[in-house]
């Protein structure tokens, strides 16, 4: 078996982080940074367990030599480029659009490692997008974020709150009520949105006042991954729907 390639964007992303930190330059083999990096991407349960038996699967060669790809491909820099693949550009591009966002992505990945969250999630049928692209945080977070928002027992105290206040349980982006489009179906059903992505949030308690009350359209829209987000709250989603709708009057 071989090594897999470098094409996961998480991966990518926390290489990149290194680069970043570094002030886009490469980093050593020897330098701790690319150690403490190889032991992290071999822990991240994106390739299985076979691919961990594979001596050369991201070990501290395989991560310099990466930090070598992205840091020479930098549009900055002088000498003569190493070959790389398009998601190693397109992560390159990310980073100098949006560093903050992109270095707060790669901590909460190496939050979730540590305190074993990650890897006791098992994959989401939707933490990637139909053409198999992810957001711009990454595939694990995508998981992380879906996970959470599927939790019975959030989702069970919100209602119960609502319910108490006499709040509708409504799309608060459409309006949308199941109970009254569907009857006796759907009464009582409505799926939850956390107002913050992950790497923003980081591993705080979810708090009841953080999720938002969507429809089952609303909810996908809210995390379909497109132009690098993948993470709406309903105030973005009702202006995308706005400007749609400007869009669609003027024609």
């Amino acid at each position: 078996m071989r090594s897999p390639a470098w094409t996961t964007w998480d991966e990518l992303l926390l290489a990149c982080a290194l680069v970043v930190e570094n002030d886009w330059r490469e980093l050593r083999q020897v330098d701790r940074p690319v150690r403490e990096l190889s032991d992290l991407l071999r822990a991240l349960p994106l390739h299985g367990v076979a691919a961990r038996k594979i001596p050369e699967f991201r070990s501290t060669g395989s991560v310099s030599h990466k930090t070598a790809d992205l840091a020479t491909n930098h549009p900055a820099y002088a000498g003569k480029a190493t070959r790389c693949g398009r998601l190693d550009k397109e992560v390159i591009a990310a980073f100098m659009a949006r560093p903050t966002e992109m270095l707060q992505a790669a901590s909460a990945i190496k939050e979730g490692i540590g305190s074993g969250e990650l890897s006791r999630i098992p994959e989401q049928p939707d933490e990637a997008a139909e053409d198999g692209t992810t957001s711009l945080e990454g595939r694990l977070l995508a998981r992380w974020a879906i996970s959470r928002e599927r939790d019975p027992r959030l989702r069970r105290l919100k209602i119960e709150t609502a319910r108490r206040l006499g709040q509708p349980l409504q799309c608060q982006v459409c309006a949308f009520h199941f109970g009254r489009h569907y009857g006796a179906l759907g009464e009582g059903y409505i799926e939850v949105h956390h107002l913050l992505p992950l790497h923003i949030s980081g591993l705080r308690e979810t708090k009841l006042d953080d999720l938002a009350f969507l429809c089952s359209n609303c909810h996908r829209m809210c995390h379909r991954s497109r132009l690098g987000e993948s993470w709406r709250t309903p105030a973005d989603l009702r202006a995308e729907i706005a400007a749609a709708d400007r869009i669609a009057d003027s024609q």
